[in-house]
């Protein structure tokens, strides 16, 4: 980085986008906070698990020096994909190579599985990864409990962060990685994410090969998808043998009020979702009538495409903050790793200024970010169709 004084960076959000940011930053000698609103690290579940791609999320990782760390979290079988028809039938299912001994249906050609370092895609849950990296970066470098309140310009480059207990902090780079409903995003932009059309309505399954063995049977080691007539299941196997499912529906974003239900009567809101799905096979309704953990009420955002801002000295963004899509891309949380990485080593490069690296770095990001909210609001499109079982099963069985 080409300084007089090394300049100081804030990140606000501490995501794996901020994280592996940080980290790489560290890596090299420059020094970054991290600003959270959570009051600790543990403050809240972090979701569910992820696929990490060779392109991207695992990229980002070996950029890190994180890799084997992550390979040995990771759970190569955890990219098996199934395709379950509303009666229950199977209708496609996708075991990894690594998972099956070589003998599995996947999507590589021969030349990639000739090379050594093709892991495929594997999973990690996405409060593993967060350990990981946070357990990577210099004892304080995150700051929690800290929500910023809004973000004022001093000179050209410089911004004063304010935060919600009263306290303020000076940066000459803001890397807003605060998600969704970003504050830094704020300054650069005054688009703001829309609903997609689409709510989920999130369960669980704990020890569920004990206690749910039919529903994590139909799980498998994955990914189960059961998609018809806007409306659907996905199923995923988390670690410590928990199934997290996503119940959703192509409804009104204010569905449960419309509905007069109040989301904590767990009982109304099963009868609700067992309407909703009249007809569909009693063994994929047990995804709603058997769950240990109630249900949460998740509507389903994005960003404009393509989301774009006026370079402003001082401030960018990164993952959600600048390419909130709706999670069927796959490429959230693995845009969001190769954005912090991207910024990171633009800023680790002795020839450029900051100013310099954030520019290269934003021409870079919004380009590939619009392709990929492209692609994900295609991607929700069909599978929240009146065909999309059909929709579906026509896109994981064509060749690749």
């Amino acid at each position: 980085m080409n300084a007089s004084t090394p300049p100081r960076i804030a990140i606000i959000g501490a995501g794996p986008g901020g994280l592996i940011c940080a980290r790489i930053l560290q890596r090299h000698g420059i020094c970054a906070t991290v600003y959270d609103r959570d009051a600790s690290r543990s403050a809240r579940d972090q979701g569910g698990t992820l696929d990490m791609h060779p392109e991207s999320g695992q990229q980002a990782l070996r950029e890190a020096g994180l890799f084997g760390e992550f390979t040995a979290l990771a759970r190569p079988e955890g990219q098996q994909m199934r395709l379950v028809g509303r009666d229950g039938r199977v209708l496609f299912d996708m075991t990894p190579p690594a998972a099956d001994g070589g003998t599995g249906t996947d999507s590589r050609t021969d030349a990639d599985a000739g090379n050594p370092e093709d892991a495929g895609n594997p999973e990690i849950d996405r409060g593993r990864l967060r350990d990981l990296l946070l357990d990577s970066l210099h004892r304080d470098t995150v700051c929690w409990g800290s929500k910023l309140a809004h973000v004022e310009p001093l000179t050209v480059g410089v911004h004063r962060l304010h935060f919600a207990d009263g306290t303020t902090t000076d940066a000459d780079l803001v890397i807003g990685a605060d998600g969704a409903w970003s504050t830094v995003r704020r300054r650069l932009s005054d688009a703001t994410p829309v609903y997609t059309g689409v709510t989920f309505v999130e369960t669980g399954f704990d020890d569920a090969d004990v206690r749910h063995p039919e529903l994590a049977a139909l799980t498998g080691d994955g990914t189960m998808m059961a998609l018809d007539d806007n409306r659907g299941f996905i199923a995923q196997r988390n670690s410590h043998r928990h199934v997290r499912v996503y119940v959703g529906m192509r409804t009104g974003e204010d569905w449960h009020r419309d509905a007069g239900l109040d989301p904590s009567d767990e009982i109304a809101v099963r009868e609700a979702l067992l309407k909703e799905f009249t007809g569909w096979s009693p063994d994929l309704l047990r995804f709603i009538t058997d769950t240990d953990t109630g249900y949460t009420n998740r509507p389903l955002y994005a960003l404009p495409v393509p989301h774009a801002w006026t370079h402003t000295p001082g401030l960018t963004l990164l993952g959600d903050a600048a390419h909130l899509m709706s999670p069927f891309s796959g490429m959230g949380a693995n845009l969001a790793m190769l954005d912090g990485a991207d910024l990171a080593r633009g800023l680790v490069d002795a020839t450029a200024t900051t100013d310099e690296a954030v520019i290269a770095y934003e021409e870079l990001l919004l380009p590939r970010s619009a392709a990929a909210a492209e692609g994900a609001a295609e991607g929700i499109a069909g599978a929240f169709a009146p065909d999309s079982a059909a929709q579906t099963l026509a896109h994981m069985t064509r060749p690749h």
